[in-house]
């Protein structure tokens, strides 16, 4: 494994593990609240989370069959946190199985993302950002929901 696909492997573990540690802290009916009408509940974020690797990594360089509704992704659903925390763990074994097997060659490979041809390291890269944003808003919906009882997922902030 090169320096740049341990980077990427790393980043995705930590993506991972960052929003399982903030789900373990929600309840069904939290993982499900919205903001607002036009806001996405965290289910929402990781349906769309899913949506996206299945179709980038698993259809994109796996060849697995997918078919993805993407609206639907941000519609009005309801799922348990038990469910989030499978889909996320599947998600992310796909990514992570799929890194692992990626060779120089692999990486040079293209696809078509929206109307565009990626590489599969350039697809790797943007999928990282992609999930590290959507795990910024799961964070900031998390510690809303949560208020003083948010336990961090990374470093804590110092007791005054």
């Amino acid at each position: 494994m090169f320096d740049l696909q341990s980077l990427l492997f790393t980043r995705f573990q930590d993506i991972q593990k960052r929003m399982l540690l903030a789900l373990e802290q929600l309840d069904d009916k939290q993982v499900n609240w919205r903001p607002n009408a036009a806001s996405n509940s965290i289910a929402n974020l990781i349906i769309h989370i899913s949506g996206n690797i299945k179709e980038r990594i698993g259809s994109g360089m796996n060849n697995i069959p997918f078919a993805r509704d993407r609206d639907a992704e941000f519609e009005d659903l309801t799922r348990t946190q038990s469910e989030l925390v499978a889909i996320i763990n599947q998600a992310f074994t796909e990514v992570n199985d799929t890194l692992n097997a990626m060779d120089e060659e692999s990486f040079k490979q293209t696809q078509e993302v929206r109307g565009q041809q990626r590489s599969h390291l350039e697809t790797f890269i943007q999928t990282a950002t992609h999930l590290a944003e959507h795990l910024g808003q799961i964070l900031y919906i998390a510690k809303m929901l949560k208020n003083e009882d948010y336990v961090s997922t990374s470093t804590p902030k110092k007791k005054s």
